[in-house]
């Protein structure tokens, strides 16, 4: 109680600090074409971090690698380019959601997106909203969102891009992406390749990382074509195919693998009629995987899940200071699998979504929502943000929400140890935040507090089977920070820096003791220097040591570790950007590992050519 008390007032002195941090979160949001646009106009009093192509471009191919160096978001990671589980504000990967263009592609299974099975050479820009989301974004926006985006426009030009990229362990990445248009249609296509042999020394064991190997492919399209000036129609769609063999603890262990393919495909139909914007979606998910005990026998253990999504989105605006949005959703989902009875489940949601700009500096945002289904009882959502601009430097963010997570068909239908009877998750969280720019320096400081009931916690029962139960509750509290400056020094250099930091405090309410796998610290940097056509960038990651073992048992801990990647570039074209490079990972050859027992590379180098054209 008394650490709740210290928080509460370490949040009520936030308000008052003199100091701040990024743009507002809308007027940065405003300079992209964001796909999904709740993102753009419902964030008011969080904070919201847009990675673009070229920063996507620094860190490996799937997804874990951007995020890990570029965000406060830690990472489980059970060897390079195995199974990847987010924490974002000291939640479980389940209670971060993936929006895929503003559709929720969580896995219907196990309620989580591994992120090593999303290759970022697909999207246009990756956006990371920290804090409670479900009031839009429904089913695991606790800790934070992650939305990847395909941005569409009328611009009437053409752009190409070939990356290329060869590294150690036979490590091939091969990203091409076009984009083009004319007044009445829009088209953008990517398609990513990303394999490795992924046979790394092991750095304590004098061993290699044995039965690693994994590829991806990933095409993503969206196109749109307007009728006129009321009417535009879009369709997305993605397919996702991916392989990986289960990289061995110990040698004697079988070899496994996992493959899986999931598609994804939305189309949106746009009017605008005087003061109203109608938004129709129809999106169809299909989620299959297949996972082998033995890599030399033909059976498998499977799960098979088709959701079909059905939105609808009226927005009117009384002004261009008030807008009033309606949201309703129909979620049908059809899933089977290896150890799960054939199940289908139906959820109705409706939102009720209010945002208004009394006067220039001040804005705020009201919102409801509540789900209906046979499936578990829903509870009543809302949300409530305010940012204001005291001045041109400094502005202030309020947010507090009510979240939660439903079961999922593994907690619900698992063949003899589902639970029918589960309460959702549900999340009670506050954060406040201090955003201060002055001149070519942005800086946040964000303390927040959460609470999160009935926690979905497999446990044994009577007869020793494990079932899942709502056992747990757990608060996590803490701050975060961002930072970035760059400068343009005489006539052709220019420098740029940027850090984040984040202090993580998650602890079952019962035990008190830290959840396992959650740093109480986290540290990423980054530096960019660039002279004419030659470019210089270096990055750092440092994760704080971690608990192992639910009762905290020091002897199990998992150390501390700072990696740090360096790269060189040049720019050999005149009318168009031509560049080739190197990289140079763990430069300083770090041993380290997220997960027990899970060695992650030593130092390792890698060559690149970039066309744009």
């Amino acid at each position: 109680m008394k650490k709740r008390q210290f928080y509460i007032l370490f949040l009520g002195l936030l308000c008052g600090l003199p100091v701040l941090a990024q743009n507002d979160t809308i007027n940065v949001l405003d300079e992209v074409f964001l796909t999904d646009t709740k993102l753009k106009d419902f964030s008011t009093g969080q904070q919201v971090t847009v990675l673009n192509d070229s920063i996507l471009k620094k860190n490996g191919a799937l997804l874990t690698s951007a995020l890990n160096f570029n965000t406060n978001i830690y990472f489980k990671e059970n060897g390079l380019g195995m199974v990847s589980s987010p924490s974002f504000r000291g939640t479980t990967a389940a209670q971060t959601a993936v929006l895929w263009n503003g559709i929720n592609i969580n896995s219907q299974f196990n309620g989580q997106t591994d992120f090593n099975t999303l290759n970022a050479g697909g999207f246009d820009n990756i956006s990371v909203r920290g804090g409670g989301g479900s009031v839009v974004y429904g089913t695991g926006a606790i800790g934070g969102t992650v939305h990847l985006n395909t941005n569409l426009n009328f611009s009437g030009k053409t752009k190409q891009d070939v990356f290329l990229q060869y590294g150690s362990f036979n490590t091939l990445d091969a990203r091409y992406k076009i984009k083009t248009s004319t007044t009445k249609w829009s088209l953008s296509a990517a398609l990513a390749r990303n394999s490795s042999d992924n046979d790394y020394e092991w750095p304590m064991e004098e061993r290699k990382n044995e039965n690693g190997s994994f590829y991806n492919i990933n095409l993503n399209i969206g196109m749109a074509y307007r009728f006129n000036e009321e009417n535009t129609l879009k369709f997305y769609s993605e397919v996702f195919e991916g392989e990986r063999h289960f990289s061995l603890i110990r040698p004697s262990e079988t070899r496994t693998k996992y493959s899986n393919l999931n598609t994804r495909n939305l189309l949106e139909w746009v009017s605008e009629f005087g003061s109203f914007i109608s938004i129709a979606r129809l999106a169809y998910l299909d989620e299959n995987y297949r996972y082998y005990a033995n890599i030399s026998s033909r059976n498998y253990t499977y799960g098979a899940a088709k959701t079909t999504i059905g939105k609808y989105d009226l927005k009117y605006a009384t002004s261009n200071k008030i807008q009033f949005n309606a949201v309703l959703t129909n979620t049908y989902t059809d899933g089977t699998g290896s150890g799960i009875t054939d199940n289908t489940r139906n959820i109705f949601s409706s939102a009720l979504l209010l945002k208004h700009m009394p006067f220039k500096k001040l804005q705020y945002e009201l919102g409801l929502r509540k789900e209906v289904t046979n499936n578990y009882e829903s509870p009543l959502l809302f949300s409530a943000g305010l940012n204001y601009d005291l001045n041109n430097f400094y502005s202030f963010k309020i947010n507090a929400s009510r979240n939660f997570r439903i079961p999922t068909y593994n907690d619900l239908y698992w063949a003899g140890a589902g639970n029918p009877n589960l309460n959702p998750e549900t999340s009670n969280q506050v954060e406040l935040g201090n955003h201060l720019k002055y001149k070519n320096l942005k800086f946040s400081l964000t303390g927040y507090y959460n609470q999160i009931d009935d926690m979905i916690h497999w446990l044994p029962s009577e007869n020793g089977v494990w079932r899942p139960f709502n056992e747990e509750k757990v608060e996590t509290y803490g701050f975060e920070v961002l930072a970035k400056w760059q400068e343009q020094i005489l006539k052709n250099h220019f420098i740029g820096a940027s850090a984040t930091y984040a202090y993580t405090v998650s602890e079952d309410m019962s035990s008190g003791y830290q959840l396992i796998y959650v740093p109480f610290h986290k540290t990423t940097a980054a530096f960019t220097y660039s002279f004419k056509n030659l470019s210089l960038d270096y990055q750092l990651l440092y994760n704080g040591e971690a608990f192992t073992r639910s009762d905290n048992n020091s002897r199990y801990n998992m150390d501390a570790y700072t990696v740090s990647n360096l790269g060189i570039g040049y720019d050999f074209g005149k009318k168009h950007s031509y560049k080739i490079g190197a990289r140079v990972l763990n430069i300083f050859d770090e041993a380290y590992q997220s997960v027990e027992n899970r060695w992650m590379p030593g130092r390792n180098f890698n060559i690149y050519l970039n066309l744009n054209f």
